[in-house]
């Protein structure tokens, strides 16, 4: 885990935010001794919320396929 002080993460603020991605996080001390801790936060989309495609089908072709593969 690395540690910064305020003044390199204020003047490095991009490179800490990279940093902090690539190991999980990174904290940061002032002087008072005070320590912050950035860390990625995960996106809230849920990963089935995907885009659609067209394929140009019609809802009773799609329901004939459906009936086909159930067929022994």
């Amino acid at each position: 885990m690395v540690v910064y002080t305020y003044s390199e993460a204020r003047q490095n603020f991009a490179s800490v935010l990279d940093k902090a991605v690539q190991e999980g996080e990174v904290r940061v001390k002032r002087k008072d001794g005070q320590v912050f801790v950035i860390r990625l936060v995960a996106p809230d989309d849920s990963p089935l919320n995907v885009e659609g495609i067209d394929l140009g089908l019609t809802a009773e072709e799609i329901l004939e396929f459906i009936q086909e593969g159930r067929r022994p």
